[in-house]
């Protein structure tokens, strides 16, 4: 582990994606990474806001464009219930471009609530936005 105490297991590919529930043209990219820590889910999100606006982040509101936004979508079968967070993420059964890349590090990982493999919860979602491998730069 680095000095953040997170250290990564691996990554799914980059993931282009068409932009959902926004009026706009630009695509979002996307990736799930798999994780060990030691810290606390909260102590977690804490890190991650601060990473993210040491990123340049600037919170324009929940749903609008954004050069970052780092989620936390599971915590082994951890449930998470609390003003600032929520584990597993909500809406992740519905969000193809969150079940694409998770799905490929992580098909048999159980939803902690649904108690659904991952893999299942994307063959049966009725998402038609395009998710596809990013072309690399």
């Amino acid at each position: 582990m680095d000095q953040s105490g997170i250290r990564v297991i691996e990554k799914s590919a980059l993931y282009e994606t068409e932009p959902v529930g926004l009026a706009c043209d630009v695509w979002f990219y996307n990736q799930v990474v798999k994780t060990e820590t030691e810290l606390r889910p909260e102590k977690l999100l804490r890190w991650i806001k601060n990473a993210e606006q040491s990123m340049g982040r600037i919170d324009r509101g929940h749903v609008s464009p954004r050069n970052i936004d780092i989620d936390i979508l599971l915590a082994g079968d951890a449930v998470v219930q609390s003003e600032k967070l929520q584990i597993p993420h909500p809406r992740l059964e519905k969000r193809k471009f969150v079940l694409v890349p998770l799905a490929e590090i992580a098909p048999e990982t159980m939803h902690p609530v649904l108690h659904k493999k991952i893999g299942d919860l994307l063959h049966a979602i009725g998402d038609e936005h395009t998710v596809r491998t990013a072309e690399r730069q």
